[in-house]
Order: C-alpha cells, then structure tokens, then sequence
C-alpha cells in the first residue's frame, strides 16, 4: 500500500471513529470471503458498516481521534462494526454474536458503547435485550400504565352513581311505576333525597286569649 493510499485509510477512519460513538470490535480470523461479505450484508441491515482494517493504521487513526479505548482490542486480525447514525446497536451485538456461534471462527473481543469501553462479556449482554421497537413498547406502558390508573380512580365514584340510579331505575319498573323513574335519577345525580312522606296539612288551633287589663 502506498503512503498517499495509507493516509487516505486513516483519514477516513479517523472520520469514521469521530462519528460513530458505537462501535465492536472482532477476530475475524478463519472466515472466508463469503461469510465476511454475508455477515458486513446482514449488519448493513441494522445501520452498521463492517470493515477489516490494518491494526497499524487503525491504531493511528485511534490516537487522532481520541478513541483511547479502541486501543487495547487492537490485537491480532482486527475487523470493526462501526454503528451508523440510527443504527440499532443491539441487533448489531446479536448479529455478530449468531456469526460467532455459526461459524466457531468470529470471536467477538468488545468495543465502545457511547464512548464507553465494553468487554466482550457486555456486548453478549447486550445481543440478549429486546430489540429496539420493544423497548419503546415497554417504555410507553410504564409510562401509560399510572395514567390508566389515575384515570380508573376517578372514574370509578362516577360509575358507582351510575349503577346506582340505573338499579333504581329497574326496581321501579318491576314495580309498574315509571312515572317518578326520571324523578329519582335526576335527584340522585343532584344529590338530593327523594320524599318518602307527604307534608301534613297546617292547623291553625285558636291562639288563648290573654288577661285583659
């Protein structure tokens, strides 16, 4: 490879480190070009770009970029996951971690995760969590969920006083009187009582007539 083609590789990886603050790192040793092209086709799905790199111009591209934790899993026949904008790092960790198990030959060494370093024991952690989609599902329902609830609460008197002016309702047809079936409805849900009793009738008794002076 020639110097201006060197320098031209670590430009560009050094671009690619400084934009993708996710990325995992692997041991590609043993694939073919086959299983290469088919695993950099099935991560291209998921927003990330595979790509065999020479550790030589990695590491310098690295240390330009300030990808200090990139620098230790640069041991050995290096290919990188360079997650893209809106790429879905977990199906990307999944991927890789279905080549590993298929061929016997990939060996997942870690990576960076937001600009955090990750073992090779986290990225199998995280290949296990739900996809993205579910997540977000599972997100909005524990934020819905003490919603639903608030909103049961305060449903529940209003249903209560509902059942009980459609019982009374019933219990005056049974009866055969409808003509007061309105009545009762109206002064429930106003919170007046109904009158069981009609008022007696005034009596005006005679007052006694006082001692005259």
């Amino acid at each position: 490879m020639q110097k201006d083609e060197k320098e031209r590789v670590v430009a560009d990886l050094t671009e690619r480190l400084r934009s993708s603050e996710t990325l995992i790192v692997a041991d590609y040793r043993g694939l073919t070009n086959s299983e290469i092209d088919g695993l950099r086709t099935e991560l291209l799905k998921h927003g990330a770009r595979f790509a065999v790199v020479k550790n030589t111009l990695t590491r310098r591209a690295a240390e330009a970029a300030g990808a200090d934790a990139l620098l230790a899993l640069l041991e050995g026949p290096t290919a990188v996951a360079f997650l893209e904008s809106g790429g879905d790092a977990v199906a990307v960790a999944k991927a890789l971690g279905d080549a590993a198990r298929t061929t016997r030959v990939l060996a997942v060494r870690g990576g960076v995760l937001q600009g955090r370093a990750m073992s090779a024991a986290d990225i199998d952690s995280l290949a296990k969590l739900p996809p993205a989609d579910v997540l977000r599902a599972q997100l909005v329902g524990a934020v819905a969920g003490p919603m639903i609830t608030i909103v049961g609460l305060f449903a529940a008197p209003l249903r209560d006083l509902v059942g009980v002016i459609d019982a009374r309702i019933t219990q005056l047809q049974e009866r055969g009187d409808t003509s007061g079936a309105d009545a009762p409805a109206a002064d429930a849900a106003a919170g007046v009582p109904a009158a069981d009793a009609t008022p007696e009738p005034e009596t005006n008794e005679p007052q006694e007539a006082g001692d005259g002076d």
